[in-house]
């Protein structure tokens, strides 16, 4: 998980993620170290990092800026979304107070643990 300060800029972290992402289990043989594509909104369209991110072997799909919403790369940002606000129950998590990033993180596991736990709990009854 990659940590960093408030107020960044997300495009400033997009290299250290892609670097960041572990072998993909799938077929047998050797596994995949890189997804195929990449999808981002409209914040990340910048063509520095456009290049960047096929040098790594990876294709961008980014929407352009002022282009129109029919691209498709929005249906799923509300998963996100949801994530977000779903972390958001727990008081804790709402603003950063932890100043040691291991326990953040652990708040931050512990969080989603407990959410998808009520999701299994309530799926069962």
């Amino acid at each position: 998980m990659l940590l960093t300060g408030g107020n960044r800029n997300d495009v400033t972290q997009l290299l250290p993620l892609l670097h960041a992402i572990p072998p993909i289990r799938g077929k047998r043989g050797r596994p995949r170290s890189k997804p195929p594509k990449v999808y981002a909104d409209r914040g990340y369209d910048h063509d520095k990092y456009r290049t960047l991110v096929r040098e790594l072997g990876i294709t961008p799909v980014i929407a352009r800026r002022g282009s129109g919403h029919g691209s498709g790369l929005g249906t799923l940002r509300w998963v996100v979304e949801q994530s977000f606000a779903l972390l958001h129950w727990f008081r804790r998590l709402r603003i950063r107070w932890e100043i040691r990033d291991d326990i953040h993180e652990a708040l931050l596991k512990l969080g989603c643990v407990l959410i998808c736990w009520r999701r299994l709990h309530h799926a069962k009854s």
